[in-house]
């Protein structure tokens, strides 16, 4: 159960969260590098997979919460196929998506959780070895407004839409207002949400340029340009997010 999602995904209950091994990303930061780099977890079955899905509802999760499930797409149709919970289904991914992928999640996903992490061609190769991941989350973020177009929140839950987050990074202050800029521009209709909760983690140590949290300055700077905006769906982090105890344990808890 995830308590430090956005107001509208963990409410006062909590998101039931499923993380899954490995990513189509290499984020040298990753805050999740135990699974995503080194594929720590558990080999399970789709019949297990729907078990843990209903386990979590009847713990009262307000949403399913899949994150990283690109890769898993058509195991978790399967999971959903045998057990479909009376909750709605987070698709909470990197952005860097297929149509081909996202055609196949539309089919059971409610909310669409997308990071857009940069729109740098050479950043994102720098740090997450994908240069063309600034189209793909462009498209992605364009197809799954598409799939959900209207935002539907219900005494402060959210049941369908789109939240699209962007973490800034150290020396990115930039790179933040203009990953904004285009959102307002192109997704006006989804929520987006600031996020600054950067702590470096896995090989960002390497990169002395963001081997640090992000300052109080940079901070306030990419907050008060997107305050001084007319875009109204936004969610700030405050700064003291930026702090390891928010990092879940990945201990193989409810598996």
């Amino acid at each position: 159960m995830h308590f430090w999602e956005e107001p509208i995904i963990s409410g006062e209950k909590g998101s039931g969260t499923v993380f899954f091994s490995g990513c189509s990303l290499g984020c040298v930061y990753c805050q999740n590098f135990e699974i995503s780099h080194k594929n720590e977890g558990k080999l399970i079955t789709p019949e297990r997979l729907a078990d843990i899905f209903r386990e979590l509802e009847e713990k009262g999760a307000h949403n399913i919460n899949l994150v990283n499930p690109t890769h898993y797409v058509l195991a978790i149709k399967e999971a959903l196929n045998i057990y479909r919970p009376n909750i709605p289904i987070v698709y909470n991914s990197s952005g860097y998506e297929s149509e081909e992928t996202l055609n196949i999640a539309k089919e059971f996903t409610d909310i669409y959780l997308l990071d857009f992490k940069y729109i740098s061609p050479d950043r994102s190769q720098k740090y997450s070895g994908a240069y063309d991941y600034p189209e793909f989350a462009k498209n992605t973020i364009i197809k799954c407004v598409e799939h959900q177009p209207e935002s539907i929140v219900e005494n402060g839950i959210m049941k369908k839409g789109v939240i699209v987050r962007h973490l800034i990074l150290p020396q990115a202050t930039r790179e933040a207002a203009l990953v904004f800029d285009w959102v307002k521009n192109n997704a006006s209709n989804c929520f987006f949400s600031l996020m600054s909760q950067y702590v470096p983690f896995g090989k960002a140590g390497e990169y002395n340029e963001i081997n640090r949290k992000i300052t109080k300055r940079e901070y306030e700077k990419v907050l008060n340009y997107i305050m001084d905006s007319s875009f109204e769906n936004i969610f700030i982090q405050e700064l003291s997010s930026g702090d390891e105890k928010y990092i879940p344990d990945f201990d193989l808890t409810g598996i």
